[in-house]
């Protein structure tokens, strides 16, 4: 039939288009994919048929289109002064000052691309029950910061300058929300300021923002998931002030610098010390801690409790460097520590952590070229994700009552 049909006339089969179809398909009640009558029309009155009147917008699939997180609108929001958001992500592509493997300049790009399925339209997650893009906030990507990557006192400016150009902004959304709340109750100038979500870069990001974050806010508390203290001194060989400041250092700075409250707390502490020492230092500046083996001690609740307890009423910023979670589920990190709690158990603390007073949020140390089939960038995305539910949300998740009621039955 195939063969027969094939010496039909064309301009029979425009004529008779549903009858070729009829033939082709077996079945009387097919329609055309494509209505040749209209294309006869258009082709007879010398018009040609657009992309727009045929199939409509220019839809962005998860593998095509602009790189921007989840396909969110995107502007260069340093240059743009119009540019108004509720919530900003923002990359900061310094990794100048590792101690070890360098490669997080890429960390933006990588959790950008793992974020690719994810956008606006699907949104809606069982766990957080709701989707952070129908909260009522306008949410932008407003591109990366161009960090100099020849000068860290230039790049650190630069960071801090940027992060004081986005939180000065006035925020996009008028009505009242669990995110104007916290910022005109903590604000100097009692005004509601934006959100951002920070896309690093080594975790040395943190002392820029944590200098702007001051000027709006006052001292804060920190959040610092991590399998580091970040809390030392300095590092051996440290010669000059620039010196001193690198990923492993800038809680230290922050605290001489009067940045932080005494009311910080690590999760997920992991790492090698020099003794008790290294524990002493940490706690003069500010910081309790919970080791990643406490989740198994005392479970993921009592974990929450504490963080929750520890923090308070304070306004709060949350730092996550991707190394807490175990290198086999996040290999693309610069100083990977084995036994690291999983991305299941960090994304449910982030959960229980909904309703405290953030003030912002970034997730650091993402290098893409140790990483395997996106795994790292993609549990980054993940966890950018629940950051936006976790601004927008005035307390955590209740449980599943559905799955509570069978709960009792099993």
């Amino acid at each position: 039939m195939s063969r027969l049909l094939s010496l039909v006339p064309l301009a029979l089969q425009l004529a008779t288009p549903t009858l070729v179809w009829a033939h082709r398909h077996g079945h009387d009640d097919q329609t055309p994919l494509v209505d040749v009558h209209d294309f006869a029309a258009k082709s007879e009155s010398g018009g040609a048929t657009t992309w727009l009147q045929k199939y409509g917008q220019q839809i962005d699939q998860p593998f095509t289109g602009p790189l921007s997180f989840s396909h969110l609108p995107y502007s260069r929001c340093l240059e743009d002064e119009n540019a108004e958001f509720d919530i900003a992500v923002l990359g900061m592509p310094f990794d100048t000052a590792v101690t070890y493997r360098p490669g997080a300049r890429f960390g933006p790009y990588a959790i950008r691309s793992g974020s690719r399925r994810q956008r606006e339209t699907r949104g809606y997650t069982l766990s957080w029950q709701n989707n952070p893009y129908e909260l009522g906030s306008k949410i932008m990507d407003c591109g990366d910061v161009p960090v100099s990557p020849f000068d860290n006192a230039l790049a650190v400016d630069q960071m801090e300058v940027a992060y004081s150009t986005l939180l000065a902004r006035p925020v996009a959304s008028k009505e009242s929300t669990a995110l104007s709340t916290v910022s005109q109750k903590f604000a100097k100038d009692g005004k509601q300021h934006p959100r951002i979500v920070s896309l690093g870069g080594d975790h040395t990001i943190v002392l820029p923002i944590l200098r702007s974050l001051n000027k709006v806010y006052g001292p804060v508390s920190v959040i610092h998931f991590d399998a580091h203290l970040d809390t030392w001194p300095a590092y051996p060989g440290t010669s000059t002030d620039q010196s001193r400041v690198t990923h492993g250092t800038f809680f230290y700075l922050a605290r001489e610098e009067g940045l932080m409250t005494n009311t910080s707390i690590h999760a997920g502490i992991r790492c090698k010390l020099a003794g008790m020492t290294d524990l002493e230092n940490d706690a003069s500046v500010g910081f309790q801690l919970i080791s990643t083996d406490d989740i198994d001690d005392y479970g993921v609740a009592a974990v929450i409790k504490r963080i929750r307890d520890r923090v308070g009423d304070s306004p709060v910023y949350l730092s996550l460097d991707i190394d807490v979670i175990d290198p086999g589920l996040a290999p693309a990190t610069g100083t990977p520590e084995a036994g690291g709690w999983t991305t299941r158990e960090v994304k449910r603390i982030i959960r229980g952590l909904a309703g405290l007073n953030f003030v912002g949020a970034d997730i650091v140390e993402v290098s893409p070229a140790y990483d395997n089939a996106e795994i790292t960038g993609i549990a980054a995305a993940d966890i950018v994700h629940d950051f936006l539910s976790m601004l927008l949300s005035s307390a955590p998740p209740a449980p599943h009552s559905k799955w509570s009621q069978a709960k009792g039955e099993l």
